[in-house]
């Protein structure tokens, strides 16, 4: 029997919770991600539960118990409840009953094996038990094995269930997918077949996993196998995800960053693509604009931070198949620690209102074009 642990596992609160719900004579499983990344060797950050107790049982439970329940999703089923100042999302059971590829309408089961199959992957349909012993419905542990990302079932019916799930098989294979192995080939047919079903869904929807996806450690080649799919196209027109390998290797380590990603491959218009914030938006567009001028970085570092300079130096560089100037942190830290030398009071009283900030424009411009290397009085003509 394959056994997971880890804090997460055994510490008081989710014990306390398997202590509760087992006295009661109620199944109680540890499901999805954290079952997952356990196995993985990866972060466990969320802890859902599954439950054979429908959502008045839990919930009366744990407050009978003196713990916090929040009603987070009753309309589905789950409720979260905190113990030991960790919130568990406890789901009962479930079994869909009609679905738009939007929404799913589900009824409360009794089984593992039901609400195993209404899940979308294998790896995502595996429960641990108190003691961490795994329960596998659907054949997940030889796919975590292979971190091969697997449908369960009918790939194409899971994803008919809900098209965000063409956007999430992408995205599992850019975080635990082997590129080695390559990609899934049932799934990937399924969601090129599936992909006129993406124009009903929410652009919240796809710009977040999007985002989720491109702050993956390497995207690249989930991304390249979207583009050959005809998924790209369809969630972010016009892109090209040519140099996007290229991006990532010159990265280097670095943190990932979804906008450094996206600024990369281009295409249309994300604020309305993915409905991104009016800030994203327009650092995003900001960056592209800049990718194009003959701006330094170290004049961007100035203007507009270290980040948004570090970002367009490096799409640069791999738009070029250039490899990064050695100097680039330097230059970065040159330019964001520079100080303009011209205080509104050196220009007064000769220069007033709008006249005194068109001077201070063309100073700073002049200084800037220096390199920042012109003084106080030769700005000043001292």
């Amino acid at each position: 029997m394959t056994q997971v642990t880890g804090t997460w596992l055994t510490g008081a609160g989710t014990q306390a919770l398997f202590d509760l719900f087992g006295t009661a004579g109620h199944q109680l499983f540890c499901v999805g991600g954290c079952v997952r990344n356990a196995l993985l060797d990866q972060p466990v950050a969320d802890i859902d539960m599954a439950t054979d107790a429908t959502p008045p049982t839990v919930t009366a439970l744990c407050e009978d118990a003196g713990l916090r329940v929040i009603p987070t999703g009753m309309s589905h089923g789950t409720v979260t409840v905190i113990s030991d100042d960790i919130p568990f999302e406890i789901t009962t059971f479930r079994k869909d009953v009609a679905t738009d590829g939007r929404h799913a309408t589900v009824a409360y089961s009794a089984t593992v094996e039901e609400d195993a199959r209404r899940r979308d992957f294998t790896m995502n349909a595996l429960y641990a038990g108190r003691d961490g012993s795994v329960l596998d419905p659907t054949g997940g542990l030889d796919d975590v094995a292979r971190r091969n990302i697997r449908f369960i079932g009918d790939a194409g019916a899971r994803i008919a269930e809900d098209y965000l799930r063409i956007l999430r098989f992408f995205r599992f294979y850019a975080w635990y997918g082997d590129p080695g192995e390559g990609i899934d080939a049932e799934g990937l047919a399924a969601c090129a077949e599936g992909a006129d079903g993406l124009d009903g869904l929410s652009r919240e929807r796809v710009g977040a996993e999007m985002c989720k996806l491109l702050s993956a450690p390497d995207p690249a080649p989930a991304v390249a196998a979207m583009g050959q799919s005809g998924i790209l196209a369809r969630v972010m027109p016009g892109a090209d995800a040519g140099i996007l390998a290229i991006l990532v290797h010159l990265e280097n380590g670095m943190t990932p960053d979804w906008s450094r990603r996206a600024l990369a491959l281009g295409g249309g218009d994300l604020k309305a693509d993915w409905r991104l914030s009016n800030s994203d938006a327009s650092d995003l567009a900001m960056a592209r604009g800049d990718l194009a001028s003959d701006a330094s970085v170290a004049e961007l570092a100035y203007r507009f931070g270290s980040g948004h300079a570090r970002n367009v130096a490096l799409v640069r560089a791999a738009s070029l198949q250039q490899p990064v100037d050695p100097d680039l942190e330097d230059e970065i830290a040159r330019g964001a620690a520079a100080e303009f030398p011209i205080k509104a009071a050196d220009l007064m009283p000769a220069f007033q209102g709008a006249d005194l900030g068109e001077k201070l424009r063309q100073l700073k411009q002049e200084w800037i074009a220096s390199d920042f290397t012109s003084s106080r009085a030769a700005l000043l003509d001292l």
